[in-house]
């Protein structure tokens, strides 16, 4: 098996770093053919907070998708947010250069050099310039302008950009494990990947990662990306929640979060109750917690994330206005119950993401947990072909966020 048919996602959360492994096949197809994933340390709130322990735990995961697999990883895409990532919007003008107006992909390339060409808040980078639209002249709303005929070209883009500390951070991580970064990728953006399909995102889809610390969001429509943020909420503020109104240990609410929560409390009898000494030996005997107590608190806290949901919605005037619904993934996504409060709290359909069209026989990458690592791993198939478009150090350079966004416009294009 040629390493050069294989490509490797990394998606380094707080609570875990999780790794899939593709294969090209011959039909064009891909199979996965490892997958790991391991406790991560060293990370918190989506932010590296000690390198040695992030690299300890990025080093054993990689060991375990290596056995699997049967060779080195040498190489990956790296999955990348956290509440630091921010988005901005750019346009960019410029004149179309053949002298018979033909528009070229060399002014495609020019027009979104000029759309980055903007002020950044000190200390950020540039991650992504992703064009929405096109103008020609005066006809806008263009996905391809290539080969036709104007004076004028402009775009509308979003610039995804993310704290400069933060991404030298986490590529110091990924480089000390001896993994060759192929691409460092806005972590949601490649979740839509394994996620949703052309036909979601062209009527119109919420994409929500449940993560630990954070939830991300993307919003398409026309197969344009609306709008993309990262909310300071996630599954950990449940498990915290838990932890203080029963005034027990983290680890204590983390169990009783897994194996006994609920996200809507009204049809649990009152009676219903557990014993906290069965779960914890710190616990005393005959300690009885009401089952519908838990699952208030873990309701409110949902409710709160959502709400938050449906203002971001409202201001982009999509609230309850999107045809193909909410798909939500990531570990806190399976939380009982979770997919009927949201259909409830947001007025929309709304959906479990499970990974779409990839041969696999490790059944746990069935699993809404591992929609990111596996979307990371397909986009380095789809847009850098497993050849590298990263290098450190100044990272923001306009030659090399161009590079970063050909393959992302050529998935665009009918």
């Amino acid at each position: 098996m040629a390493q050069s048919e294989i490509i490797t996602g990394i998606d380094i959360g707080t609570s875990k770093v999780k790794i899939v492994s593709l294969q090209r096949l011959a039909d064009g197809g891909v199979q996965i053919i490892g997958a790991a994933d391991n406790e991560m340390e060293g990370v918190t709130k989506g932010s590296i907070k000690s390198i040695e322990e992030s690299v300890s735990s990025i080093s054993e995961c990689l060991e375990k998708a290596e056995r699997m697999v049967g060779f080195p990883i040498e190489n990956a895409v790296i999955g990348i947010s956290g509440s630091h990532i921010m988005t901005q919007e750019s346009k960019g003008v410029i004149a179309v250069a053949k002298a018979n107006g033909e528009i070229q992909e060399d002014d495609v390339d020019r027009v979104i050099e000029a759309a980055q060409a903007v002020a950044t808040p000190p200390n950020y980078e540039i991650l992504h310039i992703i064009p929405r639209d096109f103008t020609v002249d005066s006809q806008e709303g263009i996905k391809d302008p290539i080969g036709m005929t104007g004076i004028r070209l402009e775009v509308n883009a979003q610039i995804i950009l993310g704290l400069t500390a933060q991404i030298r951070n986490l590529t110091k991580c990924i480089y000390r494990t001896g993994v060759d970064i192929v691409d460092l990728v806005f972590s949601i953006l490649a979740n839509a990947e394994s996620t949703l399909t052309k036909k979601q995102k062209e009527l119109g889809v919420c994409l929500i990662n449940i993560g630990a610390a954070t939830t991300s969001m993307i919003v398409y429509e026309e197969g344009n990306i609306l709008h993309t943020t990262v909310l300071p909420i996630g599954s950990n503020h449940v498990t915290n929640d838990i932890a203080i109104g029963l005034r027990i240990a983290i680890p204590t609410a983390e169990i009783i979060k897994l194996e006994y929560g609920q996200a809507i409390a009204k049809d649990i009898s009152k009676r219903d109750e557990i014993d906290l000494s069965a779960i914890a030996d710190t616990e005393k005997e005959g300690s009885m917690v009401s089952l519908k107590y838990i699952s208030e608190i873990i309701q409110a806290r949902l409710e709160e994330l959502l709400e938050i949901v449906n203002s971001e919605l409202k201001s982009i005037n999509r609230d309850g206005l999107l045809p193909s619904g909410i798909v939500i993934t990531g570990g806190g996504a399976k939380l009982p119950d979770l997919i009927e409060l949201a259909k409830k709290k947001l007025n929309l359909p709304v959906f479990m993401g499970y990974p779409l069209e990839v041969n696999t026989t490790i059944d746990k990458v069935n699993d809404p947990e591992y929609t990111q690592a596996l979307g990371l791993a397909l986009w380095g198939m789809r847009h850098t072909g497993g050849k590298s478009s990263f290098t450190s150090g100044n990272f923001s350079s306009v030659e090399k966020a161009v590079d970063r966004m050909k393959g992302w416009f050529q998935s665009l294009l009918p």
